[in-house]
């Protein structure tokens, strides 16, 4: 066999290199590591630590600051909120009385008025009604237990203080309830004329004689506020010698009312009147309240089924 083809048949990849040539030098073998530089930075060892601390910070509180007192001493009609079942409203009517009638009205009503003083019973504690009221409607009137027996027998004068009021409103009422609070010490508590009996919404009309006196109101709280009234919108009406102020919508389903805070002494009447149907418990009322000599007040009422709007 020749050279030639010996070296032939030992070519391969064992082969050794032919005399005089070097063999082509082998790849490095890949490293299963990725240079430092291309390593996420949590893999690189040579990476300082540096150590964070996570502090809890407690979330500042929402400051809540008690709403100013709103003050409503111009005559209008007043939207004081919206509630599904309509609009809180109230219509503030100065001088619906001039002063020099005003003036023989409440003398009248204080000396021809048959006051009383009823007994509450609470908590099998029995006390005076810190007030003198008296009923005018031909349907009993019942109140924290208290019943009031049917009275037909109008004063002339409410009968013409109740038909001038349902002439100016449109809205027609038959029944009065009437408060008179003698002094400082006489009040009544918060409260709305919400009764069942009155249906939603019910107009009440007060009708004030005398010194003036701020009448209070104040919103009703959500029920997120579980009964707080701390932060509540709150309103005050002076209402002067002879003053209207028309309560109607939804202000007893959205709004409070006190007895009256009396900012001049003297006497005052109010009157609110309103109008209820056989069956029902409680059947509108009037107020009169009084501090120094006295404050009164008269209050009618009227049941939703009228719909008239006020003028």
């Amino acid at each position: 066999m020749t050279e030639r083809r010996q070296r032939a048949r030992v070519q391969g990849g064992w082969a050794g290199a032919p005399a005089g040539r070097l063999s082509a030098p082998k790849a490095a073998v890949a490293s299963n590591l990725a240079p430092a530089a291309a390593r996420p930075a949590w893999m690189r060892k040579d990476q300082p630590h540096t150590q964070k601390q996570f502090v809890f910070e407690k979330p500042s509180e929402v400051e809540r600051k008690v709403p100013e007192t709103g003050v409503i001493d111009k005559p209008g009609v007043y939207e004081l909120s919206k509630v599904p079942s309509g609009i809180a409203r109230i219509h503030l009517i100065p001088g619906f009385i001039d002063s020099e009638q005003a003036d023989w009205m409440f003398e009248q009503l204080l000396q021809d008025i048959p006051w009383g003083q009823r007994t509450h019973v609470r908590h099998e504690v029995s006390f005076e009604e810190p007030r003198l009221t008296s009923w005018y409607g031909e349907l009993p009137y019942t109140y924290s237990r208290i019943t009031m027996q049917p009275n037909p027998n109008w004063h002339p004068l409410l009968t013409m203080l109740k038909e001038r009021i349902e002439e100016f409103t449109g809205y027609t009422f038959n029944s009065l309830l009437c408060n008179l609070y003698r002094n400082e010490k006489d009040s009544v508590d918060w409260h709305s004329d919400d009764e069942p009996s009155l249906g939603k919404n019910p107009v009440i009309a007060s009708l004030s004689f005398g010194a003036t006196r701020t009448f209070e109101m104040r919103k009703k709280p959500s029920p997120e506020e579980n009964g707080d009234y701390t932060y509540v919108e709150r309103l005050r009406i002076p209402l002067d010698h002879g003053t209207l102020l028309m309560m109607e919508g939804a202000t007893q389903e959205d709004w409070q009312q006190p007895k009256p805070e009396l900012t001049t002494l003297g006497q005052v009447t109010t009157a609110l009147f309103s109008h209820a149907s056989p069956g029902s418990r409680n059947v509108g009322f009037s107020e009169l309240t009084s501090q120094s000599k006295s404050v009164a007040g008269l209050h009618l009422r009227r049941p939703r089924s009228v719909t008239s709007p006020l003028k």
